[in-house]
C-alpha cells in the first residue's frame, strides 16, 4: 500500500510536536511499624532511637511505639518521646506487636517468647554469649534478624563497632584518670603532666579504633603515650591519623614487660575478629607493675587481654591484684549512655529511613550490601557461616535465599 506525502505528514504530526515528559513511576514507600522495648539486660542504659530521630521518622509517616521508661537511663523521658510523636506503651507485650523491633541488647528468652512470626529484629548479637537455643527460637518464628555490630558501610567499616570504640577509647582514659586520684584510693597522680614534672606514662595495647581514641585523649591531657600492636600497618595508620609521632612497637613479650614496669596506666584495646581475645599480658607482667597503676581492659567483653582480668560491673567496677587497680566493665559506652544512644540513633535512623524509601526490609537488602552483611537470620534461615560453624548448624547464602523468597 502506498501512503501519500500528505497522509504521512498527518500521521507524524503529533510525533513531531513537543511531547509531555514521561517520568518513571516511583516505588511506593513503605510505612513502618517500629517497636522500641525497654532494655532489660543488666546495666544496659542505652536506647536505640533518641526523641529527635523518632520525630524525624514519625514525620515521614512511620508509626513508633516506645515502652515506658525505655530512655530513662539515658535521661530521655516518656514525654520527650510522646512530644516527638511516638506512642507510649505500658507493657512490653504491646511493643512486641510491632512489625519491626529495634533494640540494643539481644532479646532475652522472655522477649523471644513475645516476638511475632516473621518479625524483623535489629539488635546487637554478642555471639560469644548466645546459646544455640537463642538461634533456634528465633528461627522457629521465621524472624529476620540483623546484627547491628556486623553491618558495614560503603568503606567496609563497621559503624556501630567504630562508634562504640571511639566512645570506649576516649572514656577509658577518663576512667583511668579517676582511679589515679586520691578520691578513689589511687596513687594520687594527675593523668597528663605539668611543667617540671614527668608526664604520666600510658601504654595502649591495640592500635584499632579504641586504641586510637584512647591515644588521642591521653595525648590531649599531656600524657606520654606508647602504643603496642601486632600489625605494623595498623601502627603506621595510627601515627598518620594522630598527626603526631608517638612511641610504637610490635607486641613482643620481653619488650612489653619492660615498658609495663614504668607504666601508670595500661589500656587493653585488642579486638578479636573471631571468638575470645588473646591473653597478651601475663600475671607475672602485672605483678611487676607499679603499685597503684591502673589497668582498663576494654577487651573484657571478649574475655580480656590481661591474665588477671575478671569481669566487673558499673556498681563495683574495680578490684586490686598485685597492687594494680583493674577496671574490667564489659559495657563502657553504657557509662555515657546519652552520648552512646545518639551514636546508635544516628545509624538506626538512617537504616529505617532507607527501609521505608525502598518499600520494605527486603527492598533495602537487595540494594544495601552493608545491611545484608549484618543479617544472620532471613525468614528464619541461618545465613551466617561463622555462627553455623560455632553451633554446628546448617546455613544458606543470603543472596540465594533472597532469590528464592
Amino acid at each position: 500500500m502506498v501512503i501519500s506525502k500528505e497522509a504521512l505528514l498527518s500521521l507524524t504530526k503529533g510525533v513531531m510536536m513537543p511531547q509531555e515528559e514521561m517520568l518513571e513511576v516511583g516505588r511506593k514507600k513503605g510505612k513502618l511499624y517500629i517497636g522500641i522495648p525497654k532494655e532489660t539486660a543488666y546495666q544496659e542504659n542505652r536506647v536505640p532511637l533518641v526523641p529527635d530521630a523518632v520525630a524525624l521518622l514519625v514525620n515521614l509517616g512511620h508509626r513508633i511505639v516506645v515502652e515506658t521508661n525505655a530512655g530513662q537511663a539515658a535521661n530521655f523521658q516518656d514525654n520527650d518521646y510522646s512530644e516527638a510523636g511516638a506512642e507510649i506503651a505500658y507493657t512490653p507485650e504491646e511493643v512486641f506487636k510491632a512489625d519491626m523491633i529495634v533494640k540494643i541488647a539481644p532479646p532475652t528468652l522472655k522477649e523471644q517468647e513475645m516476638m511475632q512470626q516473621k518479625q524483623t529484629l535489629f539488635s546487637a548479637l554478642q555471639f560469644t554469649t548466645q546459646p544455640e537455643e537463642f538461634l533456634k527460637k528465633l528461627s522457629a518464628k521465621k524472624v529476620n534478624a540483623v546484627a547491628v555490630d556486623w553491618i558495614t558501610d560503603e568503606q567496609g567499616i563497621y559503624p556501630a563497632v567504630r562508634a562504640m570504640g571511639e566512645i570506649a577509647g576516649g572514656t577509658s582514659i577518663l576512667i583511668a584518670a579517676e582511679y589515679l586520684s586520691n578520691t578513689n584510693n589511687g596513687m594520687g597522680a594527675v593523668l597528663g603532666g605539668i611543667s617540671g614534672i614527668s608526664p604520666t606514662e600510658v601504654i595502649i595495647i591495640g592500635a584499632g579504633t579504641v586504641g586510637e581514641f584512647a591515644a588521642r585523649a591521653a595525648i590531649g591531657l599531656g600524657a606520654y603515650v606508647k602504643v603496642f600492636d601486632n600489625s605494623t600497618s595498623r601502627l603506621r595508620r595510627l601515627q598518620s591519623s594522630l598527626g603526631t609521632r608517638v612511641f610504637t612497637s610490635i607486641i613482643q613479650p620481653k619488650v612489653l614487660a619492660k615498658h609495663l614496669k614504668s607504666a601508670d596506666v595500661v589500656i587493653g584495646a585488642v579486638r578479636s575478629s573471631k571468638g575470645r581475645s588473646p591473653v597478651i599480658v601475663t600475671e607475672d607482667m602485672v605483678s611487676d607493675m607499679k603499685v597503684g597503676a591502673v589497668i582498663v581492659d576494654v577487651s573484657i567483653d571478649q574475655g580480656g587481654i590481661f591474665e588477671t582480668s575478671e569481669v566487673t560491673n558499673h556498681t563495683k567496677p574495680v578490684y586490686r591484684k598485685h597492687g594494680v587497680i583493674h577496671y574490667c566493665v564489659p559495657n563502657i559506652p553504657s557509662r555515657v549512655s546519652r552520648t552512646a544512644s545518639y551514636a546508635f540513633s544516628n545509624m538506626f535512623a538512617q537504616i529505617l529511613i532507607s527501609i521505608g524509601d525502598e518499600g520494605g526490609f527486603e527492598g533495602l537488602l537487595r540494594k544495601d550490601s552493608g545491611v545484608r552483611n549484618g543479617v544472620y537470620l532471613y525468614n528464619g534461615v541461618l545465613t551466617n557461616e561463622y555462627l553455623a560453624e560455632t553451633f554446628n548448624m546448617p546455613f544458606k547464602d543470603i543472596n540465594l535465599l533472597m532469590a528464592m523468597f
